[in-house]
């Protein structure tokens, strides 16, 4: 048999990780997104800019005349509440949370967590931009009596 004619096979492994990688990829692409807003807030539609920046996610907007209703529906605890409120795929985000946190939650998916939230508006925050100025604050993950910061700006 002449082994110069049987044409090499590309290992499988490099293959199989990107074809992984595009799936979860895909997974926070693929995520249904719907952020329910009070009519008149404007920083709102500042952040579903954000996150639809550079057509990474779809962002249906609900406008809702009692936003206090649809957190408590929701579990968002008081103390994180925000001026909006989004699901994306199980998950609330509530307030500025930067569009880079929810793709990482959408993509580690972590058991005990319920939502994400920055809790008032922070200048500086995706959607509260003020001309360089810049308050530090948190992402917090919350969920089933829990919290823990998810991320830190300053």
């Amino acid at each position: 048999m002449n082994f110069d004619r049987i044409p090499t096979r590309r290992p499988l492994l490099p293959i199989l990780g990107t074809i992984l990688l595009a799936a979860c990829t895909g997974a926070a692409q693929a995520a249904s997104f719907t952020m329910y807003r009070d009519p008149s807030c404007g920083c709102c539609e500042a952040w579903a800019a954000h996150m639809q920046q550079g057509d990474r996610h779809e962002v249906a907007t609900v406008d809702h005349p009692d936003m206090a209703s649809v957190k408590t529906q929701n579990g968002v605890p008081d103390d994180l509440r925000s001026c909006h409120t989004m699901i994306a795929d199980r998950y609330v985000i509530e307030g500025h949370v930067p569009a880079a946190d929810v793709e990482r939650l959408l993509a580690e998916r972590p058991d005990w967590v319920e939502g994400l939230a920055v809790a008032g508006m922070p200048l500086g925050s995706p959607g509260m931009e003020a001309g360089g100025k810049v308050q530090p604050y948190q992402v917090i993950a919350f969920g089933n009596g829990r919290r823990e910061v998810f991320a830190s700006y300053p």
